[in-house]
């Protein structure tokens, strides 16, 4: 068991010597400590001084992450090892940004070949979409794309889609549809024209039941309009790898775009997952993405522990989690580009490492992922930040900025940056001397917070932004020694969704518990009645 390890004990010895410490004494006893605590990278900066840490906790975290294997378990990862053991997998969403004269060999295949062909696929498919060479069923150059996926299909790329919003200005829109609820379909349909609308049909194995509701509707909605079912081929692609699926389905092979089941879905958008990226701003935006991606995962492969990106927001996340028992942890980009990014950062956090079972098929005795939440600056303060000050919880956060502004509007981008410095500052210091007669203006501070400054943020910036949080998971589930490539726990809704399904059409049913029974009876009444 892990908490037996003298390594993990040793920690839980060194917190209790520390937690009672300010970290605004931390400071005042070190004051070179912000630059002791900092990591660079090519235009990105990791700050992590306002911790509750000292030079000695780091040095007993690094202590345990050898003891745990982690240096080997990584160059597992790289090398191609089926790390997912429940599904017996390797887990290589980081060769497919490798260059091209990488090898990388799964069951004795060099699969780089194979990525850079279906790299050359996107980029030709692309070029011709964005050049007018491939046009719809009328002639029309697309104006419009609408990503149909859920999940991984559909977070990462819109996620990238919006944060990119401004490096390369594109004639074409991207609207992503998810929800299995008609609402969401229909309002993107609203605004489509089909002589000008492209689809894109994301799903491993074109049998995901919301998005092929979706893509039904889509493909429904469309023959309405074109009225010739071969004109789908020229409206319709396809990112899966279930070819006779798709085929039936009435998209034509080059309009295709497979890849392999070692890309995990939350982890995809680096496939052929991200080809509305290419499509909007061209593929030389989305090699960019590709390259500092590439760029992070180097950066992690080589570094040594002590000065390595993610493995230290890693340390730090177990810190909070399993020593200080913080169970929820705030993600804050003070860019407004990065609107989803928290959202995407849920399912990768949470689908990856929110388990309680271990690799060895024990029930966990210690806590695993933190529940995770944000929301871009300035909006954050005006809604929840009252909880981060002064609420009973305390809650780590990453900050994010952006150095360089895109947009000359006055002073506004001056205005956020000090925004951004200030909601760190003042989480950390608070308020020492409350005022007189009015504790309710009392900030203890003590909130420790993680500054991540980003030069700019252009599609390389991004690709490393987003590998350092994969990066940062994939360590947290070797501190844990769980599976972090798996997802068994969203199976069991998806099973009696179908079932509930069939008793949703069947009023007469008795089947199910007694709670979902009386529920059923409820609805069925109310849709009789209207």
């Amino acid at each position: 068991m892990l908490t037996d390890r003298p390594e993990w004990k040793a920690l839980s010895a060194h917190y209790t010597d520390i937690k009672d410490l300010h970290i605004r004494d931390l400071f005042t006893q070190n004051p070179q400590r912000g630059e002791a605590f900092l990591i660079e990278l090519n235009g990105m900066l990791l700050d992590y001084s306002k911790n509750p840490i000292t030079t000695q906790t780091m040095e007993k975290l690094h202590a345990y992450a050898r003891s745990c294997g982690l240096e080997e378990k990584r160059e597992d990862m790289f090398s191609g090892a089926k790390i997912n053991h429940t599904e017996n997998r390797a887990v290589l969403h980081t060769a497919l940004r490798a260059p091209k004269d990488s090898t990388i060999k799964v069951d004795g295949e060099n699969i780089v070949p194979y990525i850079h062909d279906g790299l050359a696929h996107m980029q030709e498919f692309s070029k011709k979409i964005r050049g007018g060479a491939l046009t719809g069923y009328t002639g029309k150059h697309f104006t419009h794309i609408i990503n149909i996926g859920i999940g991984g299909s559909d977070l990462g790329p819109k996620m990238a889609y919006e944060a990119l919003a401004n490096s390369n200005k594109s004639n074409i829109s991207v609207r992503f549809v998810s929800n299995v609820d008609p609402a969401d379909i229909s309002e993107a349909l609203q605004c489509a024209d089909p002589e000008t609308t492209l689809f894109i049909i994301a799903s491993k194995t074109f049998t995901t039941q919301e998005t092929m509701a979706n893509a039904h509707a889509a493909r429904a909605w469309f023959l309405k309009s074109a009225s010739n079912d071969a004109h789908l081929e020229k409206h319709f692609i396809a990112l899966s790898t279930n070819i006779d699926a798709v085929k039936s389905f009435g998209i034509a092979e080059d309009n295709i775009f497979p890849f392999k089941e070692w890309v995990g879905g939350r982890f995809s958008v680096w496939s052929s997952i991200g080809l509305s990226i290419s499509l909007a701003y061209g593929f030389d935006t989305f090699r960019a993405f590709l390259d500092g991606a590439h760029e992070m995962d180097e950066h992690f492969r080589t570094a040594p522990l002590e000065k390595n990106m993610p493995v230290t927001l890693a340390l730090l996340g177990l810190w909070y989690r399993n020593f200080c028992d913080y169970g929820t942890y705030a993600v804050l980009p003070y860019y407004q580009r990065l609107n989803s990014f928290a959202r995407w950062l849920q399912q990768l956090d949470m689908e990856s490492n929110g388990k309680s079972i271990d690799n060895e098929g024990h029930k966990t005795t210690y806590n695993t992922a933190p529940i995770i939440f944000g929301e871009p600056g300035t909006n954050g303060q005006h809604a929840f930040y009252q909880l981060l000050h002064q609420g009973t919880s305390i809650v780590p956060c990453d900050f994010i900025g952006v150095i360089k502004d895109e947009y000359e509007i006055g002073d506004q981008h001056t205005m956020l940056l000090a925004n951004l410095l200030a909601q760190s500052k003042a989480m950390m210091e608070g308020k020492p001397i409350p005022e007189a007669g009015k504790p309710y203006k009392n900030f203890e501070g003590n909130r420790p917070n993680n500054m991540i400054l980003l030069d700019k943020l252009d599609a390389r910036t991004l690709g490393k932004l987003m590998a350092l949080y994969e990066h940062k998971i994939f360590v947290q589930g070797i501190l844990w020694n769980i599976n972090s490539f798996d997802q068994w726990g969203v199976e069991l809704g998806k099973i009696l969704s179908k079932e509930i399904m069939n008793d949703l059409q069947s009023p007469q049913t008795e089947s199910n518990d007694a709670s979902c029974r009386t529920l059923l009876r409820h609805i069925h009444k109310k849709l009789a009645s209207s």
